[in-house]
């Protein structure tokens, strides 16, 4: 059984990321975990008269939330009648971040599944939004950040895995990629923008370990121009290649995201997320 959060704030765009998760796993037993999280602000005001006013703001948000998950759950089931599917929603007092941490180390969750606002650059998928947040601060489970506007499929085709040969992949490491392509009979596209003429012993050391870690599925190896910009150069891949459905990439730790937005602020290189993309985390 997978077991899998879908954080909420009732917007279209988590709705939709709710679609794509019942769509990729309806031929698999799930769990899925609805969190919604709020708080509200200790008063300025040391009265009694403050407290007060905080008391029923916190009770009038714990209802708002109550209610709005009793609502996505009737919205599931107008939609999703899979008996190999349950239910539980979660109204959590905390920032997003904590709840959706402490559900995935409780639940012993395999992948946090939400969307994303926006589809015009990086700065516009990630800077200041939750999605970037939990990418950022929850290194210890996979995440599938999903488009507003992605059409949720029942497939997933290529997967683009974007890859620079930093690291000698452990198959655990690689596991939530493997089982998703298993799953789907994917083929996985390891993709390096750059001249592979030019490797370190390194990388070649982690290609040569990466083909072995990719035996149990479809896998080829793609070298594309790095151009001005790496991440443009593989999203050109990922645009001009209909039979890709999901990009992957490695978390290397809160430098490597704030490099790749830095980058794409700074050359002004679209992104575009059209495909849901998965970020994969390393344990060292």
């Amino acid at each position: 059984m997978k077991r899998i959060v879908l954080p909420t704030d009732f917007s279209k765009n988590a709705w939709n990321a709710i679609l794509y998760a019942l769509s990729i796993f309806k031929g698999v037993e799930c769990e899925f975990f609805i969190v919604n999280a709020y708080q509200v602000g200790s008063s300025d005001l040391a009265t009694k008269m403050g407290r007060a006013n905080d008391t029923r703001l916190f009770r009038l948000m714990k209802e708002q939330s109550e209610r709005e998950l009793k609502r996505v759950l009737e919205k599931i089931k107008e939609v999703n009648s899979n008996p190999k599917h349950s239910f539980k929603t979660m109204s959590v007092v905390d920032n997003l971040v904590n709840a959706v941490g402490k559900t995935v180390y409780n639940k012993e969750i395999d992948y946090i599944i939400m969307g994303t606002k926006g589809a015009s650059g990086l700065k516009e998928v990630f800077m200041g939004s939750n999605t970037y947040k939990i990418i950022n601060e929850i290194d210890f489970c996979p995440i599938i950040a999903v488009p507003e506007e992605f059409q949720a499929k029942d497939s997933i085709g290529a997967i683009v895995l974007a890859t620079g040969y930093e690291h000698l992949f452990e198959t655990y490491e690689l596991n939530p990629l493997l089982k998703l392509a298993e799953l789907f009979d994917s083929e996985i596209w390891v993709t390096y923008a750059g001249n592979p003429e030019e490797f370190t012993s390194q990388q070649l050391a982690s290609k040569k370990a990466m083909e072995k870690k990719l035996k149990s599925v479809k896998h080829k190896f793609v070298e594309v121009e790095k151009g001005s910009s790496i991440h443009g150069a593989i999203q050109n891949t990922i645009a001009e290649n209909k039979a890709v459905d999901m990009v992957a990439m490695i978390n290397y730790g809160h430098g490597f995201f704030d490099k790749l937005t830095h980058e794409a602020v700074i050359k002004k290189v679209s992104f575009n997320t059209q495909v849901p993309f998965l970020v994969l985390h390393l344990f060292e």
